[in-house]
């Protein structure tokens, strides 16, 4: 049986892949900051198979990631999937964000606390869970970015903490895809798709079901040669 260790889980796309992983039968470390709000997270673990645990996890807080992996010990984890970002500290729809993160009117504390959710935490968890990886069967590390931090498809600064945060957590997962390929570690960036969460909007061309069910398929099937790549939620590839 399989492992999944994912962060972010309790609600939009990291509930929905909870459910696809959960469906297909894997063991599931489901990680969020507040347990006791996730109400459909906590009812899915309380299920009748046991495969799912619901761990509290800020990602901004180191010591709480090395608290948790010395818990899990030296349990292997076949996918390590850091879902948890932001857009913006306090989460809006799609249409009514970016006020605070256009040229001339940048709130700067907002981009930091933008970089340690989205880039600063997911290279914490690699670094804390990386044996625990290279002891499993797949030895996959996915993090979830977002076309917007495609260099090559940039035209505009709006939303400039956010993109920088997915361009530089795509950079981060092509290093990790080097410094690992020697553990037979795959390491992979994906974006999800315009998803309709708090973060994606009504407005959206996904449910949540369709993305996660995607990226469920395309992190099943991942083979080492893709490790480094910018993938899509449905098996596409973006430009850097």
């Amino acid at each position: 049986m399989p492992t999944l260790l994912i962060t972010g889980a309790n609600r939009g796309l990291g509930l929905e892949l909870v459910k696809q992983f959960d469906a297909r039968a894997w063991r599931i470390h489901a990680c969020c900051r507040a347990p006791e709000k996730a109400g459909e997270l906590r009812k899915i673990a309380a299920g009748p198979d046991g495969r799912v645990r619901v761990h509290a996890l800020d990602v901004t807080d180191f010591a709480a990631i090395g608290g948790l992996a010395n818990a899990l010990g030296a349990e292997p984890i076949d996918v390590l999937f850091n879902n948890a970002g932001i857009m913006e500290v306090r989460q809006r729809p799609l249409d009514q964000q970016g006020e605070a993160q256009s040229f001339g009117s940048i709130d700067y504390e907002e981009w930091r606390q933008i970089l340690r959710v989205n880039v600063l935490a997911p290279m914490r968890m690699a670094e804390a869970f990386v044996d625990n990886v290279a002891a499993s069967e797949r030895k996959t590390i996915v993090t979830t970015s977002s076309i917007l931090g495609s260099i090559a498809m940039t035209d505009s600064c709006r939303w400039v903490g956010y993109r920088a945060s997915k361009a530089a957590v795509n950079m981060m997962t092509r290093g990790l895809a080097s410094d690992l390929r020697e553990r037979g570690i795959t390491a992979v960036c994906l974006h999800p798709g315009w998803v309709r969460t708090d973060m994606g909007g009504a407005g959206a061309d996904l449910t949540p079901e369709e993305s996660a069910h995607g990226i469920a398929e395309v992190v099943d099937g991942l083979t080492p040669d893709q490790s480094g790549r910018y993938l899509t939620y449905d098996g596409g590839e973006l430009p850097w």
